[in-house]
């Protein structure tokens, strides 16, 4: 499966964006999709993710309440709705897809190109 990330930009501390991440290949709805993010210096870690069956979600802490993750299976695109954004949140972002949900970005094997998303203060 392709994956293709978009949505990223420039956002003020306190606003909002929605990134989204397009399958082409394969049908989405029969993987679990995942976010990760990258700051400069930093490890990739992980943020949120959406299970292929019965869409169950898990979220890395710091973005509990704020951020969340969906997907639309009749578009093949999964997305992640981000509110009320904050200067740490600055990051490339990256959607994977795989068979199931961990948080270890090593279990993901299909992965989109990054998009950045950056948050002045």
């Amino acid at each position: 499966v392709q994956l293709q990330a978009s949505g990223g930009g420039l956002v003020q501390a306190g606003g909002s964006l929605r990134l989204s991440c397009a399958a082409s290949g394969r049908d989405l709805s029969s993987y679990a999709v995942g976010w990760f993010r990258q700051a400069p210096g930093k490890e990739r870690e992980f943020v949120a993710a959406i299970a292929w069956r019965g869409g169950s979600t898990n979220y890395v802490d710091s973005v509990k309440g704020r951020f969340t993750i969906s997907r639309d299976n009749p578009k093949n695109t999964a997305y992640l709705q981000m509110n009320s954004l904050k200067p740490e949140d600055t990051a490339v972002y990256y959607c994977a897809a795989d068979l199931e949900v961990t948080t270890n970005l090593m279990g993901w094997f299909y992965w989109g190109q990054g998009t950045q998303v950056t948050v002045s203060s």
